[in-house]
C-alpha cells in the first residue's frame, strides 16, 4: 500500500500508519491537549485506526500529529492537531497544514470542520473561517467522558 509521504528539510510528513509513536502521541493527547485530557490509550489508537493519521517525523522521532475523518467525499473533520513544544516555531503547524490540504484523497471536498480555542490564526491562513451559519450545527456531546 502507498502512503502519503511530503519532505521539508529535515522534516517528513507521512501518513504510514506503522510509523505512528503511540507513546507520544497518547502522552501529549492525555496530559497536554485541553481537548482530551486524560483520554484513555486504547481509544486515542482506535482513533488513529479510523482516520486517516498524519504524523511528523525528524528522522525515526515523531514531533507532530494530525488526523482526518472522512468519507472522502463530501466531508471532513480536522482534529487532534499538535506539535510537540519543543518544536513549535519552526513552521511546521504550517507544513501539516500544506500537507493535509494536498493529500490527494481530500480534494475536491464539499465542507471541512475542526474545533479549536486557539489556533484560529493558524487555520486562517488556510482558508478556514469561523461558522458563517451557526443556527445550522448541533452537537452532542459528553462533557468528561475520560
Amino acid at each position: 500500500m502507498n502512503f502519503y509521504t511530503t519532505q521539508r528539510d529535515r522534516f517528513v510528513i507521512s501518513t504510514d500508519p506503522a510509523r505512528l509513536d503511540f507513546d507520544m502521541i497518547h502522552d501529549f493527547l492525555c496530559n497536554t491537549a485541553y481537548w482530551c485530557r486524560g483520554i484513555p490509550r486504547e481509544l486515542v489508537e482506535r482513533s488513529a485506526a479510523n482516520s486517516l493519521a498524519f504524523g511528523i517525523y525528524e528522522g525515526e522521532k515523531q514531533v507532530g500529529f494530525a488526523r482526518v475523518i472522512s468519507d472522502l467525499a463530501c466531508i471532513a473533520y480536522l482534529g487532534d492537531v499538535f506539535v510537540l513544544p519543543e518544536y513549535r516555531g519552526v513552521g511546521l503547524s504550517k507544513f501539516l497544514m500544506e500537507s493535509i490540504h494536498s493529500h490527494p484523497d481530500l480534494q475536491g471536498l464539499r465542507r471541512w470542520v475542526l474545533l479549536t480555542a486557539d489556533a484560529h490564526e493558524l487555520y486562517r491562513q488556510y482558508g478556514w473561517e469561523s461558522v458563517a451559519r451557526p443556527e445550522l450545527y448541533m452537537e452532542r456531546m459528553r462533557e468528561r467522558p475520560y
